[in-house]
């Protein structure tokens, strides 16, 4: 009877760290998209510095915009984060862009190595429970266990 109690912790064992990285993947994809986003904001900003009213579209819902002119290329609201932003030079803005972006990286190589050392547990501790099953499923027809 201990093997399938055994084979029951490894099981419960293997749902918890699949569990786990099934949501450390979903946190790297977030982290993933967030980066992108940056990235853009970059882009963007690198692309009005200087222009005197660039031409610009605002999203509006429904997949509609707003043909608009940017009255000031020198400035920007960056966000800080819980709800906080504050207004700054364009180079000054890209710079907190690239620092929060970096913070991300890390965390986000921090997850990855995280999912690394999940993965390896789960590859050593499958063949031990597969072990247990073929013992557990050979001995059913014994009655001394």
């Amino acid at each position: 009877m201990e093997d399938r109690q055994r084979l029951e912790e490894i099981i419960n064992e293997l749902n918890a760290y699949k569990a786990q990285a099934e949501m450390l993947n979903q946190q790297v994809e977030t982290l993933k998209a967030t980066i992108a986003d940056m990235e853009i904001a970059q882009e963007t900003l690198d692309s009005i510095k200087g222009k005197k009213s660039p031409e610009t579209l605002v999203p509006i819902g429904a997949g509609s915009f707003l043909i608009t002119e940017i009255k000031n290329t020198e400035e920007v609201i960056v966000g800080l984060g819980s709800g906080a932003a504050v207004k700054k030079n364009i180079d000054d803005a890209k710079e907190s862009i690239e620092e929060q972006k970096k913070e991300l990286d890390n965390i986000m190589q921090k997850m990855v190595s995280d999912l690394t050392q999940i993965s390896q547990i789960i590859t050593q501790k499958s063949p031990e429970a597969e072990a247990l099953i073929q013992k557990i499923e050979g001995t059913q027809g014994n009655p001394i266990n």
